[in-house]
């Protein structure tokens, strides 16, 4: 009962469920108080402090943060389901605490090994935005205007001319595909950029003049995507396709089945327990990813956003790996 009320709760985390909130018109002056990314309690992880985003498989030791070459940016997914506004309070020590344990735990903690991980808090739009066309494009903007903020904050104090690595889920990767626009698209910045891991979310190629997907293991510079939903189901218009998939076992584009027992491993309910070896195959079909999986409770699911990392956490950790040695060796 434990782990289905988990799920559950991890569900509502991603907006799977769309909740139903009175709300009335967005207007910015109604909204939370503004983070201030000068004080630490304002990110969720920062590196040379202990928080989730250090939590490491039990077949590892930790690596310094000071023998870390690169940085890791990361944007979180829509936490926030039920309120009164339409944008989360930063304040809200329950919604951080989820936020915390849920995908800075499970998402951004998978770049630990090769990175420093830089996780801000930021005033996230309600899941609603994503079913009111007049208020949720407002929402979702102010929520974007606290992640260029705490961006320019990580520039201007933390990254010191270091590689960059832009990772994000669902609603995160919204304001990625933003912000790698903004900063890195035919930008001085895209020579610092290693790879950007935007998951779970759909976005026109068309929107970048300089910056492609990635179309092998070890490229750099590039972006990678993919969205996760049960062998032979249809998403039909589902907000979440719609981008140059690639397949996160091979990390190649093209449209081969890949078995499961070419996977590098799953994790579930816990990244401290053995990895779920040969637990998920990967197909792209179209512009989403087709997979099969063996995980317990979530074999049935068709719809799979949830587990876009879990299912090749341990595939991605080894391609930020590859990725890393390969900008480094350039």
């Amino acid at each position: 009962m434990r782990i289905i009320s988990t799920f559950l709760l991890c569900l509502l985390s991603v907006g799977v469920f769309s909740q139903h909130n009175e709300l009335g018109p967005f207007k910015p002056e109604d909204q939370p108080a503004a983070p201030d990314y000068t004080l630490e309690k304002y990110w969720s992880a920062l590196p040379f402090r202990t928080d989730v985003a250090d939590v490491i498989p039990p077949d590892e030791h930790w690596v310094s943060d000071s023998l870390k070459d690169v940085d890791v940016f990361y944007i979180y997914p829509t936490i926030y389901s039920k309120g009164k506004t339409w944008n989360a309070d930063i304040n809200d020590r329950k919604l951080n605490k989820r936020i915390d344990n849920l995908p800075v735990r499970f998402q951004a903690g998978v770049f630990n090994a090769s990175c420093r991980v830089y996780a801000p808090r930021y005033r996230q739009g309600i899941i609603d935005c994503y079913y009111d066309t007049v208020n949720g494009p407002k929402g979702l903007d102010f929520a974007y205007q606290d992640v260029k903020k705490a961006f320019q904050y990580y520039l201007d104090h933390y990254n010191h001319g270091r590689p960059i690595i832009i990772a994000s889920h669902s609603q995160g990767s919204n304001h990625a595909w933003r912000l790698l626009r903004e900063f890195f698209d035919g930008k001085p910045l895209s020579k610092q950029l290693v790879c950007a891991y935007v998951v779970g979310m759909g976005v026109d190629e068309k929107s970048y003049q300089v910056i492609k997907p990635c179309g092998q293991p070890t490229a750099t510079g590039c972006y990678v995507t993919w969205s996760s939903f049960k062998d032979g189901f249809d998403p039909h218009k589902s907000v979440l396709r719609g981008a140059p998939n690639v397949n996160p076992i091979t990390w190649t584009r093209d449209s081969a089945f890949v078995p499961a027992t070419s996977s590098q491993g799953s994790i579930f309910l816990k990244i401290k327990r053995k990895r779920w070896k040969h637990a998920a195959s990967a197909q792209i079909h179209h512009d989403y990813l087709w997979v099969r999986t063996t995980l317990p409770i979530v074999r049935s699911w068709n719809v799979l956003h949830l587990l876009d990392y879990n299912l090749f956490w341990y595939d991605i950790r080894k391609n930020v790996a590859d990725r890393v040695k390969a900008y480094l060796m350039k």
